[in-house]
């Protein structure tokens, strides 16, 4: 474990290769899964201004499941996630006529609707970050379906941190992540 300011940091950042195949996986981390995609307190504001900027962009079944169960619901661990449409993919996940998963958030946020890209926890998968009384701990997640991505990140041989540098600094600041890369350079 790597320790960079308050955050405890899996040296797997490192050491993983790892660049999102789409075409291959078809976006099935919006899909399964035992929860919704984890929000931060400050997002579920966010989210709520944003909300009416955003629906344009959610089918039929997410914008049921919303109304349903709210914009974000306690997930079992008492954390604030995102709902799910029958158990399964997060109500904001749209299908396009190819079988991929997008993010109604992000196409929106593409389509320059809202400033805010996605929830974090999406943009940093698959990192995940656990916040602690005292420090936050930031962990590699390997999950099956990501495989595609991690052979094509080894093909092309780019580490986690690089792939996920944006969001990194999104969550950390530029000078973390300096200090994360300098780590890497040892």
């Amino acid at each position: 474990m790597l320790s960079i300011k308050k955050t405890l940091v899996s040296e797997e950042l490192l050491e993983k290769n790892f660049i999102c195949d789409l075409e291959r996986c078809k976006g099935l981390c919006c899909v399964k899964g035992i929860s919704g995609a984890p929000l931060e307190k400050g997002e579920l504001k966010i989210l709520k201004e944003n909300f009416k900027k955003i629906k344009p962009f959610l089918n039929k079944k997410g914008l049921e499941s919303i109304k349903k169960n709210g914009l974000y619901v306690k997930g079992n661990d008492g954390e604030w996630e995102t709902p799910l449409v029958n158990g399964k993919e997060c109500a904001y996940a749209v299908f396009e006529s190819n079988g991929t998963v997008k993010c109604g958030i992000e196409n929106s946020f593409r389509d320059k609707k809202i400033k805010w890209r996605k929830p974090i926890s999406c943009h940093l998968y698959p990192v995940r970050v656990k916040n602690f009384s005292r420090l936050t701990a930031v962990n590699y997640h390997e999950w099956g379906i990501c495989s595609s991505a991690c052979k094509m990140g080894n093909d092309l041989k780019v580490p986690l941190y690089k792939f996920l540098k944006k969001p990194l600094i999104r969550k950390f600041g530029l000078k973390w992540y300096e200090e994360l890369s300098s780590y890497a350079k040892k």
